[in-house]
């Protein structure tokens, strides 16, 4: 599958005529839409600081209510109003006189403008699901960029079932009930796992050059990196299926053999760096070469990533080893596997065209605030995540201008 243009939107006076509304829909008034967005943002906003404080902390999301983190004492509705209930309290909790954090507020106006903002380029009444659909996705970019500020990781709890959602509106893309805004299924599949498979592929090859192209100390098993590069290799010639075969296949040996089975990376990581010399010379496409092989990447990401996730919850729950998990020697990575399931959110929302101008928007900012580290001699441990939100924000919003300007740059 080749990359698709990010879809179309209607904006100012042709909302009305570009695209046709949904069945027994009226056309509201737009400052009722916005102010009805802004609000519920506001709303989600307050959700989202909860998703930011507890899930990294493995705590349940809804249970129990609000409270203070600092006296335990239950928050009152008078103290759960967005921005206005921490503006009136100056800041500070109304039992213990705790400070509050800002970010609070900052966190819920962040989310009450962008839902504003969806709506004004998504109005519901063309876009039905869609629009909720990419406000979603807009409240898990915000939860994940916040959480990886804190800790440097992003919860698999927001980034797999946003992989989900993202394939699941698309499913109704076309049903009347997602009119638009969103890619098809099968554009939406094709990036989520071109997404995963960039990231995961500049991952493997960094990760090998850190190591200077020694193979893993400690490879995973039964499924992990090895089967990733393996799925690399094979989806450039074969196409992603067979690549997300021949890792399930590699997987399938590792869990029977209760060992793990070594794939050399010099196979399968050089392999896949000859394959597009090689393709040329043969007379393939490298278009073709290099899209099935980050497919092919992808889909093994995706699917170790819902491996891991189940296992660690399953250790966490069933055997309480999640610390001994946690501090197990591991080799050094190039980039989180976080990023790489986010990235794959992302292009379930977006397709491929917008997969890849948020990572292009993301490399851009990230290489900016990298130079001003150096300056400025500061920590050079760069949080990609909040920039991968970033460059979303941008390809949701403004994508289809972004690919404009850059194909006249190159006078497509």
């Amino acid at each position: 599958m080749y990359a698709s243009p990010i879809r179309p939107r209607p904006t100012g006076e042709l909302c009305e005529t570009a695209h046709p509304k949904l069945p027994g829909v009226d056309l509201l008034p737009l400052p009722f839409i916005l102010l009805s967005a802004l609000i519920f943002g506001l709303l989600v906003g307050s959700f989202t600081n909860v998703l930011i404080w507890r899930l990294p902390r493995g705590e349940n999301i809804s249970f129990p209510p609000s409270h203070c983190p600092n006296c335990d004492h239950a928050l009152a509705p008078r103290d759960l109003v967005p921005v206005l209930s921490w503006l009136s309290l100056r800041g500070k909790c109304r039992y213990c006189a705790a400070p509050i954090k800002p970010r609070y507020p900052v966190i819920e106006l962040i989310s009450g403008v962008a839902y504003a903002l969806i709506a004004y380029f998504y109005p519901p009444a063309l876009y039905g699901l869609g629009t909720l659909g990419l406000t979603l996705f807009f409240t898990i970019l915000l939860a994940g960029s916040a959480i990886d500020l804190d800790t440097y990781t992003i919860p698999d709890e927001l980034t797999l079932p946003g992989v989900g959602l993202g394939l699941g509106f698309a499913a109704l893309a076309g049903s009347g009930l997602a009119a638009g805004g969103l890619p098809n299924f099968a554009e939406a599949l094709a990036g989520a796992l071109t997404g995963a498979g960039l990231l995961m592929t500049i991952d493997l090859i960094g990760s090998w050059v850190l190591r200077r192209f020694r193979e893993r100390q400690y490879p995973d098993a039964p499924i992990g990196h090895q089967q990733i590069a393996l799925a690399l290799l094979v989806g450039a010639w074969a196409g992603p299926l067979w690549g997300m075969g021949a890792a399930l296949l590699s997987a399938a040996v590792n869990a029977g053999t209760r060992r793990v089975v070594r794939i050399p990376e010099l196979l399968t990581l050089g392999g896949a760096l000859l394959s597009l010399a090689l393709g040329v010379n043969l007379g393939r496409d490298p278009l073709e070469l290099v899209n099935g092989g980050l497919q092919g990447a992808g889909a093994a990401a995706l699917i170790a990533g819902l491996y891991w996730w189940i296992q660690y919850a399953w250790i966490q729950k069933g055997t309480g080893q999640t610390e001994a998990e946690e501090d197990a020697p591991f080799d050094p990575s190039a980039m989180g596997f976080g990023d790489v399931k986010l990235a794959g959110a992302i292009g379930a929302f977006l397709g491929v065209s917008g997969v890849l101008v948020s990572v292009g928007v993301a490399v851009f900012a990230g290489a900016i605030l990298g130079a001003a580290q150096m300056l400025l001699k500061a920590e050079n441990r760069l949080k990609f995540g909040p920039y991968l939100a970033i460059g979303a924000v941008v390809a949701m919003l403004w994508g289809d201008a972004v690919v404009g300007w850059y194909r006249g740059l190159l006078g497509l």
